[in-house]
């Protein structure tokens, strides 16, 4: 028997110390070897950029920050902090470009801070990655567990593993629907550019939480009709949201589970957004051919959320993945996945449709 398989020369020359110090001093390759290094520590450090971020959030630096630039000082007593602590902060922040310094040494927003001033959607979100980094704490565990145990993302998610979805209380409801108000918007400005509904007559959104994407769709297309099938407790919660926008009389609700009632008809377009990644193969399948009933022929079916594998946004399967494995339920899809999935349904015609915020939504159109 021969020794171990050598692997490619790449790999040997990385696992001698000897070497990679002559390569960091070689003209041309050592840059290369230097970004490595830097790419690697990023790795090694993103838990405590997440965390800066957060912190940064929680105790309301944007808001500190607008206006700037301000000294150390005035900012410490705004946060709550110490000044050594506020330093911390802020020149953590600053090498973020969460925040920016001034050469007399007074801080004003970076240009990833700015976009968080006066969103408090992103900043519920964000607050919201706590919940994750807790289920985080043994990643080994997590992913030997396989999905046996409860985690926070799941108690959370009350829906994730009830053995009746239409069951989940009122109580539970409430506090992840207050995530998916939050997060809709962002995806709904992403999709209605990509993907104009003033084609279609009626638009019927499947698990649409309080109806964000449905308001959204109603303000660019005034004639469509609007209808959502939600589980009872959020439907509620939705009839409450539109009343209060004055678009109540645009709305049909039809309370149930997509899982396990049949889908209402009626709609030449049914929307699917953030639904099917947080779901199984077989459920989404399930889905899928329930979606194909209910639609006419011609009508279309809009999947609408973070997938993988789209260019600009190769990463966003990492984060989603390792959530949805602690959500204990769904797993991030390529857009080919999706195709495949639909045909089986039934759908004939599949487009992967192009999105100017891939990071935010990727969006695959089918038509019966």
């Amino acid at each position: 028997m021969g020794g171990p398989e050598r692997g490619p020369f790449i790999e040997r020359l990385m696992r001698r110390p000897d070497l990679q110090r002559r390569l960091l001093r070689l003209p041309g390759i050592g840059w290369l070897a230097r970004r490595r290094a830097e790419r690697l520590f990023d790795l090694l450090a993103g838990f405590t950029y997440s965390q800066t971020l957060a912190a940064f959030v929680h105790l309301g630096a944007p808001e500190a920050l607008s206006g700037g630039p301000h000294a150390l000082g005035e900012l410490a007593t705004t946060l709550g902090l110490s000044e050594p602590a506020t330093r911390r902060l802020l020149d953590a922040a600053v090498s973020l470009e969460l925040a920016a310094q001034t050469r007399d040494g007074r801080y004003r927003l970076g240009a990833l801070g700015l976009p968080l001033l006066g969103r408090p959607e992103l900043a519920v979100l964000i607050t919201h990655g706590a919940l994750l980094y807790d289920d985080l704490r043994d990643p080994v565990g997590l992913l030997r567990d396989d999905r046996a145990s409860a985690t926070r993302l799941s108690e959370f998610w009350g829906y994730a593993r009830a053995r009746d979805p239409a069951a989940v209380p009122a109580a539970a409801v409430a506090a992840y629907s207050q995530v998916m108000t939050a997060s809709q918007p962002l995806v709904a400005a992403v999709v209605l550019d990509a993907w104009p509904l003033a084609r279609y007559r009626q638009l019927l959104d499947v698990g649409g939480g309080e109806g964000a994407f449905l308001r959204a769709a109603a303000a660019s297309v005034p004639a469509l009709r609007l209808a959502l099938m939600e589980l009872p407790a959020v439907a509620d919660r939705a009839a409450a949201a539109f009343d209060a926008a004055g678009l109540g009389a645009r709305l049909t609700i039809h309370r149930g589970s997509f899982l396990t009632d049949p889908l209402p008809t009626g709609a030449d377009c049914i929307s699917l957004v953030r639904v099917c990644f947080d779901h199984d193969d077989d459920a989404v399948l399930r889905l899928l051919q329930q979606v194909h009933v209910a639609l006419p022929p011609g009508g279309t079916v809009l999947i609408a959320e973070p997938m993988a594998g789209l260019p600009g946004a190769k990463r966003v399967g990492v984060y989603f993945g390792l959530y949805l494995l602690a959500m204990r339920s769904g797993r991030p899809r390529t857009p080919d996945e999706f195709a495949r999935l639909l045909r089986t349904a039934g759908f004939g015609t599949v487009r992967s449709v192009p999105t100017a915020a891939p990071i935010q939504t990727g969006l695959v159109v089918a038509f019966k």
